[in-house]
């Protein structure tokens, strides 16, 4: 059997109802340790087996529910190394105090986000909660923005646990994204990332309770956009403990990042900070401590990814090198109370040191410091500060400096990772806030962070153990109350209307006179006196009050509480550091005044006031979000690795409610969705599920619809084979759900169930559409096939039939050219041959020596040589039907040429030449050459004229051979 098994059977038997859908009433075990004999033997009886104390990943299936079980399960968990509980709807985290690398890793997130059903296939784990909350932003369940909200004390764990968070999300984004927008992602999630180093290294500290500890409250919104992926994120910060910069509590620390540049500086940077080596600070108690914490390189990594550039970090640095000189300056008081207090030497050249870090003259600002401006009317009078007042005026001015150096810091940071308005549509929000704190002297700032504690305990009282309970008494389900602890009085005694304990501290601070302990705390017992959550130790020397909380009661000291409160800036600091050289300074400090003149009449403003407006904000936002909550539990106060202490943890259980919300979480139903939204979502159930249910569509009226879910709902389960009358697990599986008025309860088993059946639904029509696309698809691709066949068929034959169109003219053109020419040829030829006179002379004249050198012919009738022109050798050899001639030609081509050009049969010896004026038909016969003739050749003027007309030839004059020898 699974573990969602084993919880769906405790769930089972926690529920009935009315109809197919039954409850049951829950018997609920006091929380407190006065347990009557029954309860003890149930409990002695679970307790038997402790070696499977461990196996229960699921509180609500303990039973009985007790503080005592609960905390025996969660110690076995601890003792094997697991660290993570469902608790409900809660999540129980146990701080290890050594880091588990291997249950944070890459691999680790992508299984749990790879996963189906991440709650019933693995462990309890952090990334569970993640997983659960970015579904819902996917699924869009109303409301679609989420909130991780993580609490606990102080050393818990929360700063861890948010940032796993922050990494995962960053991480699921990145890996879900594709590829168009990857580079995108991955800065966008690399500066989310690097805004944590920053945020830490300037807003946490190391206390007793707490290496790294936040001083200041933040909320992240993780930006989304509607592919689910991360595009941006912003910072928006609560009550910075700026007075930390001044006054550190004993065996505390000052912030990490004045310790990072003590230990990280390079010689340059300490030579340009004026920090030699040995340098002590009165500021930076416990400097030998090294923490984790104290990585100045990765800070500074972190600086430059989210783009400050060089400049910037250096004056950022030279400011804070500055508030620690401030530190070592110590006034000595004046004989004369006239007089301004004085400096020593040493004191001297500190501040003369912070003056040239700060950019600011050193006169001005020693003025500042010792002398203070008073109005009387419109005139300005100096006054001299008392030694108390020349310190306090110092501590105020490096706490109003390293405050408005952190707002910038957070502008900075929203400015380079917050998304447009118009790019992101939802967010997951993930909440760290500094934890409940008591200590030894607890005053404003421990006052300020249990009230945000409490105002969260009541946010999850309000929204989870009070409403979840009120609302099924609303909707006709039988329930019996369960019994939680309210903190509604506590908040009332802190907050309420119209006398509370802000209210006179903040009359008491707007009052133009010197704060008195004893006088608020006159006041306070005497306007309070009747509410039982506040109460007073009459003995004590130090006026004082108490407050019980849901966690603990804690002692305030009332000395220095309403300074605190009024947080008074001296206008003459304001001014002289708006002067200042260094860029930086001036223009946060510029910032500051154009907000002062815009808040003109709000002068009286508190710091109370303040963190009261802001908390208010976030409780709107928290109220319009899903939340998650992540109760982290410091298993011993020491911080020691794997130590679990009974009493530690047992105080944290009872105060936030542990074992309440599981019995809660046990017999109650978590999902609740309105009967018009129910049927929006999962009416297609019913439409295309085989089990018709009649009607589907919407009804108007309550009743109506109301029919129509629990057909619904019965449809459902008929299709998973749980009928009432045949399956013995039907009560168990028709616990899962309840009927209300105008709501459907469901667990998160029915819930899965009902989300199963749609996925499958819409699986199928996503199929069915899928395959109508694709037989679209092929047929639109056939028809596209034969049409482009037919179109290339016509193309094809529309060009043939051109292009045999040009061939024929181009051919037509080219015989008409070529008759032309035959004609003209054979005209020019003719013309040529019956123009030709007789060459041969009577009277033969001396032979000129070039004739001579060419050669002549030799006929045996005539004594001299004779000289023949003009005679065509075909023409000349045709005066019998056979002659044997001797030829004589000198070079391998003129023989070549001869032969070719006579087109004669080569043999040995004589040549045998068959005129072609026979089978021609030539008459044209000028001579009668007789007896051997001897033959020299050179090229012929003819032109035209061919030895061999009927050869279908394009080449002339090839064979037109001129005789020119003598016999």
């Amino acid at each position: 059997m699974t573990s969602a098994d084993n919880r769906r059977d405790v769930r089972a038997g926690h529920r009935n109802g009315g109809g197919t859908v039954k409850g049951l009433i829950r018997k609920v075990y006091s929380p407190h340790p006065s347990l009557n004999d029954s309860l003890e033997g149930d409990i002695q009886a679970f307790l038997i087996d402790e070696d499977q104390l461990h196996t229960y990943d699921d509180l609500t299936k303990v039973n009985p529910v007790t503080p005592t079980t609960v905390l025996k399960c969660l110690q076995a968990r601890y003792s094997v190394n697991v660290f993570y509980t469902h608790a409900g709807c809660t999540l129980v985290a146990l701080n290890p105090f050594q880091p588990i690398p291997d249950l944070y890793s890459l691999d680790v997130m992508k299984e749990y986000h790879c996963a189906s059903q991440p709650q019933q296939e693995f462990k309890p784990h952090i990334f569970i909660v993640a997983e659960e909350a970015y579904r819902n932003v996917q699924g869009q369940l109303e409301p679609v923005n989420q909130s991780l909200v993580v609490s606990g004390e102080s050393g818990a764990g929360k700063t861890w646990t948010s940032r796993c968070l922050m990494k995962y999300y960053a991480t699921v984004a990145a890996a879900s994204s594709v590829l168009k927008s990857q580079d995108t992602v991955e800065r966008i999630e690399r500066r989310v990332l690097d805004s944590n180093p920053i945020m830490e290294a300037f807003g946490n500290a190391c206390t007793l309770r707490n290496n790294n500890s936040s001083r200041f409250g933040k909320y992240i919104q993780l930006q989304l956009d509607r592919y689910q992926l991360l595009v941006g994120a912003s910072v928006q910060t609560y009550l910075l403990e700026k007075t930390r910069v001044a006054c550190q509590p004993a065996n505390e620390r000052n912030f990490h990042i004045f310790y990072q540049m003590m230990k990280g500086a390079t010689d340059e940077q300490r030579r340009e900070w004026k920090m030699p080596h040995g340098q002590r600070f009165v500021w930076l108690p416990n400097s030998e401590k090294t923490v984790e914490e104290d990585s100045f390189h990765e800070t500074l990594d972190a600086m430059v990814c989210l783009a400050i550039n060089a400049e910037r970090q250096r004056q950022l640095f030279r400011i804070l090198a500055g508030i620690l000189q401030l530190g070592n300056v110590n006034f000595s008081s004046s004989n004369d109370d006239s007089q301004p207090c004085n400096l020593d030497e040493q004191s001297q050249d500190f501040l003369q040191r912070a003056a040239e870090l700060l950019c600011v003259p050193a006169d001005e600002l020693h003025m500042c410091l010792k002398v203070r401006m008073l109005k009387a009317g419109k005139q300005s009078v100096l006054k001299p500060c008392s030694q108390a007042e020349c310190s306090m005026r110092r501590d105020c001015l490096a706490k109003v400096i390293y405050a408005q150096l952190f707002e910038w810091l957070v502008t900075f940071i929203n400015n380079s990772i917050c998304a447009d308005k118009s790019i992101w549509c939802n967010f997951i929000g993930v909440l760290d806030v500094y934890g409940f704190e008591r200590f030894q002297i607890n005053n404003l700032e421990q006052l300020c962070i249990n009230y945000a504690n409490e105002k969260l305990q009541q946010h999850f009282v309000a929204h989870y153990l009070r409403a979840q309970q009120e609302e099924y008494v609303s909707e006709g389900l039988r329930w019996s109350f369960v019994k939680y602890q309210d903190n509604q009085s506590c908040l009332d005694l802190l907050e309420g209307s119209p006398v509370s304990v802000f209210s006179l501290l903040n009359e008491e601070s707007r009052l133009n006179r010197a704060s008195d302990a004893k006088t608020l705390r006159v006041r306070l017992e005497k306007e309070l006196h009747d509410n039982a959550n506040i109460s007073w130790d009459k003995f004590s020397k130090e006026p004082h009050f108490t407050v019980a909380h849901y966690a603990g009661k804690v002692n305030y000291q009332i000395q220095g509480m309403v300074e605190k409160n009024k947080d008074p800036v001296p206008p003459e600091v304001v001014n002289l550091l708006q002067k200042s050289d260094n860029s930086l300074l001036h223009q946060i400090f510029s910032d500051k005044e154009t907000e002062s003149q815009t808040s003109k009449g709000l002068s009286k403003v508190t710091v109370v006031s303040k963190f009261k407006n802001s908390l208010e904000s976030l409780m709107r936002i928290l109220h319009t979000t899903t939340p998650h909550y992540t109760r982290c539990i410091k298993p011993n106060p020491d911080c020691k690795p794997l130590t679990f202490k009974k009493e530690e943890v047992i105080m944290q259980l009872e105060a936030c409610g542990i074992v309440e919300t599981i019995h809660i979480s046990a017999a109650g139903f978590p999902i609740r969705i309105p009967f018009k939204g129910f049927m929006h979502r999962y009416g297609l159930i019913a439409k295309y599920s085989n089990f018709k249910s009649g009607r589907h569509c919407v009804a108007d009226s309550d009743n109506l619809l109301r029919q129509d879910v629990e057909k619904l709902l019965n449809l459902v389960l008929q299709h998973e084979a749980f009928d009432p009358l045949h399956n013995r697990d039907s009560e168990k599986h028709n616990s899962w759900v309840h009927c209300g008025r105008t709501k459907v309860f469901l667990t998160q088993s029915m819930l899965d169930l009902l989300e199963d059946q749609r996925k499958k639904i819409l699986s199928q029509c996503a199929f069915s559409i899928q395959c109508c696309w694709l037989r679209y698809q092929h047929r639109r691709r056939r028809a596209r096939q034969q049409s482009a066949t037919l179109i290339q068929a016509a193309v094809r034959s529309w060009l043939v039939r051109m292009q045999l169109r040009r061939w024929n003219r181009a051919a037509a053109v080219i015989q008409n050219t070529w008759r032309k020419w035959r004609a003209l040829l054979k005209a020019l030829a003719e013309a040529e041959l019956d123009d030709a006179k007789d060459l041969l002379q009577e009277d033969v004249p001396a032979l000129n020596p070039v004739i001579r050198e060419r050669g002549s012919v030799h006929l045996s009738t005539i004594q001299e040589p004779v000289t023949v022109r003009g005679w065509p050798m075909g023409l000349a050899l045709a005066s019998a039907p056979s002659i044997t001639m001797s030829l004589t030609a000198t070079g391998f081509q003129k023989m070549v040429a001869v032969m070719a050009s006579l087109n004669l049969p080569s043999r040995k010896g004589d040549y045998k030449v068959e005129p072609n004026q026979y089978s021609q038909e030539l008459a044209s016969i000028r001579a009668q050459p007789k007896g051997s003739v001897k033959l020299h050749y050179q090229r012929s003027p003819l032109l035209y004229a061919d030895r061999q007309p009927d050869m279908k030839s394009d080449v002339t004059g090839f064979n037109a051979i001129l005789l020119e020898k003598t016999l």
